[in-house]
């Protein structure tokens, strides 16, 4: 008989998993069993701070109390009805949603990687309908070194190697260019560009900010190429930056914005496609759709996340407590850092690769209390909750200087 989970240690559970999971992943050896805020604790009760955050999933911590009061709230009344018929929750999400990110219509979906899928449909569908596009000519313009999901159409147009071999063939209609490169881009745009596909700052690839004004020629070239600007803001949207919306930086506004991760207030898969009526007016009945998309768990939680990013606090605490990650990461240089670069509370560090490989020097974190998670070599991702405080987050660095130094 399995022993329950209560009885069993983090090595009893690691070494369950072997046989039974699929092996898609390599996590860091720690089981976690729970969390509030910026903490998480496993199965022994040692505790650490979380660093990752869920890749931006868990923006507002671990637990957050109006998030887990809206879920329990929507428990005891609806959770599920599909989109065969209204729920009560979903117009007020989308009525919110879309003013805070100054869109018209809101695409409710489940995961990030469906809301790309569905604003590359969506922008097709524009292609063909709107722009006169010739029947399944449509073409798609993307950024090398992107991460925008692991479906076989988004691997098609992925430049990494793990996430793409073993998985053809591919889906046709992208082609691939630089990153903050305009005129590469310029070059790539003809009269079947359907759209230009991008995050506004990379995450996978090491959190790689695009130089100033990127975002702003990547919009006035797509208006002036007459194709849409679909901004990937799954993981960089909704307070990340010190921005609602990371193309807030350059003041940009693009024709559709995809959202993800962290609407789901780390407690339920939430997703979607928000943008001008113009766009996603060209989805008609039958043409797209998801079972549990808009539900009204989803709904609620999703409302409750917009009204914890209207107030404009965490946009703030990103902001201001970015700086601090910034000033401590500017000391590290030099000193095991070779570089790092960094936007709000978010930060891809480039370590030494002498002092070892990002894998090493996150199991050396985590010896510290600290969560963090390697990308690419020996670059480290920060990202921890927008509840972080100035001491944890000091902290924080105070180890990652520690690991450095071994």
């Amino acid at each position: 008989m399995t022993a329950p989970a209560r009885s069993r240690t983090s090595a009893d559970l690691i070494r369950a998993e072997e046989p039974v999971l699929a092996h898609n992943y390599h996590p860091l050896p720690v089981v976690v069993a729970r969390a509030e805020g910026a903490w998480v604790e496993d199965v022994e009760g040692r505790r650490y701070l979380d660093m990752l955050a869920g890749y931006s999933a868990l923006n507002f911590g671990h637990r957050h109390p109006a998030l887990v009061e809206a879920a329990h709230r929507q428990l005891d009344r609806l959770t599920l009805t599909s989109r065969a018929f209204h729920n009560d929750r979903l117009a007020e999400f989308a009525e919110r949603l879309a003013q805070l990110t100054g869109q018209d219509m809101v695409l409710p979906m489940n995961t990030g990687a469906e809301a790309v899928e569905s604003g590359i449909k969506v922008a097709r569908k524009w292609a063909y309908d709107v722009k006169g596009v010739p029947a399944d000519r449509a073409t798609i313009v993307v950024a090398a070194d992107n991460f925008h999901g692991r479906t076989t159409t988004i691997v098609s147009f992925s430049t990494d190697e793990t996430a793409r071999s073993g998985f053809g063939p591919f889906t046709p209609g992208f082609r691939v260019v630089p990153y903050d490169d305009l005129a590469a881009l310029e070059e790539a745009v003809d009269e079947t560009t359907a759209a230009v596909l991008i995050e506004p700052i990379q995450g996978e690839a090491g959190v790689i900010v695009p130089r100033d004004g990127y975002l702003a020629g990547v919009r006035e070239l797509t208006r002036r190429r007459n194709c849409l600007f679909v901004a990937d803001e799954i993981q960089s949207g909704l307070g990340r930056t010190g921005r609602t919306l990371a193309v807030d930086h350059e003041d940009v506004e693009p024709d559709v914005v995809l959202l993800g991760k962290a609407l789901g207030g780390g407690i339920v898969p939430v997703s979607a496609v928000v943008g001008r009526r113009e766009v996603l007016g060209v989805l008609n009945p039958g043409e797209h759709g998801s079972t549990f998309g808009g539900n009204p768990l989803a709904a609620a939680v999703g409302t409750a996340v917009v009204e914890l990013l209207e107030t404009g606090e965490f946009q703030h605490r990103a902001d201001t407590l970015g700086a601090v990650l910034r000033d401590g990461l500017t000391r590290l240089v030099g000193r095991g850092v070779v570089g790092f670069r960094s936007r709000g509370l978010w930060a891809g560090v480039d370590v030494d690769p002498a002092i070892g490989s990002g894998r090493e020097i996150s199991e050396r974190l985590m010896r510290e209390g600290v969560l963090a998670k390697d990308t690419h070599g020996s670059t480290i991702r920060l990202a921890p909750p927008l509840t972080v405080t100035e001491d944890e987050l000091l902290g924080a660095l105070a180890s990652f200087e520690k690991v450095l130094a071994v």
